[in-house]
């Protein structure tokens, strides 16, 4: 009888520290993956979050590639979640405008329903166990291979003794672009330079329906050599994302905002954008911006 290789993973702790869409993915796929006769390796993920704040952190919308094999939505049907997905989103042709017909199918969901849908997938993974509200804040290499990381429980009052380590044989850094991990162990991968250009924009909604011509899919507006471009994202009937780049010197990127900077980042808007010459309805869908969903973001590579 023939014997069933081994898997380098088999039986080894994992940690993964983040729980969003990475890390939430990582689990659900090699829970999904993994050959039920081998020993499953013990996962623990590390959530800096309570659960349902991690879900309802984030407001905008997410666009899930499906044009080819290797993209988003071709993941979440080996996953067996596209049906879970598609159930919140909404499809349309992925024609952009100004380039060509490249996207042959997109997805646009809320991030909040996306997240909750992987979490709920990852949780039920076997031997998995989730500990939220808990930061990794360090992490080592051990002389026998292992690594060493160091968890603080966001929990704890900061007046207590609040921090732990536990050894792993594998670390996931699933915590974002500004990974604590990663500027531990691998600092070189974060020296990201300003690119010479910004992007402001947000999120509108309009009762009556998108405005044409952008109400069906993705458009780009582009200046005529004054170094603007707009992007518009419909995501539904009445909800529709812009986002306006342009070069200029480096700021600060933002995704809160006061009042009085909110209009502000409208005005600057408003203003590249007659520079730009750019006819209605781009007014209109700066104007209609939910404030909750504004930012500032810097192209860096």
């Amino acid at each position: 009888m023939a014997t069933t290789p081994g898997h380098f993973l088999s039986g080894k702790r994992i940690i993964v520290a983040g729980g969003g869409i990475a890390g939430s993915t990582f689990v659900s796929a090699l829970d999904q993956l993994w050959d039920p006769f081998l020993p499953r390796p013990q996962i623990t993920v590390l959530e800096r979050e309570t659960r349902e704040a991690s879900i309802e952190q984030d407001h905008y919308m997410l666009s899930i590639n499906g044009g080819h094999v290797d993209e988003g939505l071709a993941a979440l049907k080996y996953l067996g979640l596209l049906d879970d997905v598609r159930a919140g989103a909404t499809l349309n042709s992925g024609a952009i405008w100004v380039w060509s017909d490249t996207w042959k199918l997109l997805s646009s969901i809320n991030l909040e329903l996306f997240e909750r849908v992987l979490l709920e997938k990852a949780e039920k993974a076997e031997k998995c166990t989730w500990q939220w509200a808990c930061t990794v804040i360090g992490a080592e290499q051990l002389p026998n291979g292992q690594i060493r990381v160091t968890i603080s429980n966001n929990a704890i009052p900061s007046s207590t003794s609040s921090t732990l380590s536990q050894d792993c044989d594998l670390l996931i850094a699933a915590d974002g672009a500004d990974s604590r991990i990663k500027a531990n162990l691998r600092p070189q991968d974060l020296k990201l330079e300003y690119a010479g250009a910004s992007q402001i924009g947000g999120i509108s909604h309009f009762p009556n329906g998108v405005p044409h011509p952008v109400h069906e899919d993705y458009g780009l507006q582009m200046s005529s050599g004054e170094g603007v471009c707009c992007i518009y994202t419909p995501f539904d009937n009445y909800t529709v994302g812009w986002a306006l780049s342009k070069m200029g010197p480096e700021r600060a990127a933002k995704t809160t905002f006061t009042i009085e900077e909110f209009t502000a980042l409208k005005e600057e808007a408003l203003k590249f954008g007659s520079i730009g010459k750019f006819a209605e309805p781009f007014n209109s869908i700066v104007e209609t911006t939910d404030p909750t969903t504004a930012f500032i973001r810097l192209a860096k590579e």
